[in-house]
């Protein structure tokens, strides 16, 4: 099958030549590790590898464009989150990506049980064997170090079971796209692979005395049921062996660097997970941590989570729940996904209807979808090729983050400082 892209000629000359550029500057050193973990998922079988040919990897090349890159989520929740989780996985769904959904261990095995059938009775979903469930849930603290924990297990999970993904993007049953897959492949086929998007800073603050010195336990990490973290009376001092960095806990990560993350061929990764055992909500800080600190990743980051977030005034410990009143400046921000969105909230539907053309209970339409538009039908269900894209004139708007991003006077001043 040869690999096909459409309505990609539009392109701007803005992005051609700064992409270019971009891949110029940009002389990163990535090392590879090989695979050797396993895997609890339960998902769609053990079927085949979803993989590609040498013909149908390289006609990108051929055609002028680059290569359409490969996306990998997680997408999580707790008890309850079924629905939700759902929703942004029929929001985000696209034939050429990856999705491994996370139901923690509060939630019942009842809720996993529904959210996998959903998943068998989506005909594309069943075609394509791209989406997971996992089976065997992991417990989860809310600011914990189990989080982590929960995350390098999934990354595990995809790196096993979709052995050709570029990068990995974390989505909780809050989150929600602001582009359809199509927009987001598209721009991302323009970028470096080895850029590691995450917000970050050593700049940390008051954290310093109200997440780095203090010492806290997880019960997740010996514990079967649920419950808070606690603090042990010591503190700690700050470590002088390595730079502490904090940011957002929303990443859109390599996939070299997340094999060093697991298989590091040294031992900075696991030294850091060790150290973030016992640090309050250390899933803002380990990855960013791990990457500031090591000389072939700190050259790699962009300091943005691609998301977008309100925050109250004064901000309070978790962002603000977006509305409707939200809309416009999400849309004006050119990011691809925002957090956090209260169950149902009208503004979903907004974003439903004016940003995914998509309707109520259907995947987000995409070039891969070639049934009638006409009436009410669902233009996905009839589908060809999933390596064509039709890219929307609302990817200009993440054309034009990116290149703020990446611009020059922009990306290296912003890297792990």
């Amino acid at each position: 099958m040869k690999r096909v892209h459409i309505d990609r000629i539009w392109l701007t000359p803005l992005i051609v030549v700064t992409s270019f550029s971009i891949i110029l500057l940009i002389t990163v050193t990535i090392g590879h590790g090989k695979s050797s973990s396993t895997t609890d998922a339960v998902g769609l079988g053990d079927g085949p590898k979803l993989k590609e040919s040498v013909l149908e990897r390289n006609i990108g090349g051929e055609l002028g464009l680059p290569e359409l890159p490969r996306l990998a989520y997680l997408i999580f929740g707790t008890r309850g989150d079924g629905p939700r989780i759902r929703r942004v996985l029929q929001a985000v769904y696209h034939p050429r990506n990856y999705y491994l959904l996370h139901l923690d261990l509060e939630a019942s095995d009842g809720e996993r049980l529904e959210l996998a059938k959903y998943v068998k009775s989506e005909p594309v979903m069943r075609q394509f064997r791209n989406v997971m469930v996992v089976g065997n849930a992991d417990l989860v603290t809310y600011r914990g170090p189990t989080v982590i924990a929960s995350t390098l297990h999934s990354i595990a999970v995809l790196l096993k079971r979709a052995k050709d993904w570029d990068w990995f993007i974390n989505l909780s049953a809050s989150d929600y796209p602001l582009l359809p897959q199509d927009d987001i492949l598209h721009i991302f086929s323009y970028l470096p692979r080895e850029l590691n998007f995450l917000e970050h800073t050593s700049s940390i603050g008051w954290k310093e005395f109200q997440r780095a010195r203090p010492i806290i336990i997880d019960p997740g990490l010996y514990h079967s049921k649920k419950s808070g973290v606690f603090w042990a009376k010591e503190r700690r001092a700050v470590p002088f062996s390595f730079k502490i960095f904090m940011g957002s806990e929303w990443v859109t990560l390599t996939r070299s660097f997340l094999e060093f993350c697991l298989w590091g061929w040294d031992n900075l990764p696991r030294t850091l997970l060790m150290y973030y055992t016992n640090f309050l909500s250390s899933s803002e800080g380990y990855f960013h941590t791990v990457v500031c600190n090591h000389k072939d990743y700190q050259n790699t980051t962009v300091n943005h989570d691609l998301h977008y977030v309100a925050w109250d005034k004064p901000p309070k410990q978790n962002p603000a729940n977006l509305t409707l009143e939200n809309f416009d400046d999400m849309v004006q921000s050119g990011a691809p996904f925002a957090h956090e969105f209260a169950k149902d909230d009208p503004v979903l539907n907004k974003i439903d209807k004016d940003l995914l053309k998509r309707s109520d209970g259907r995947l987000t339409p995409g070039g891969w979808c070639t049934g009638s538009t006409s009436g009410n039908n669902d233009p996905c269900v009839f589908y060809g090729s999933k390596d064509i894209v039709k890219p929307t004139l609302n990817s200009k708007r993440l054309e034009k983050l990116m290149v703020k991003l990446l611009d020059s006077e922009n990306f290296r001043s912003k890297q792990c400082k």
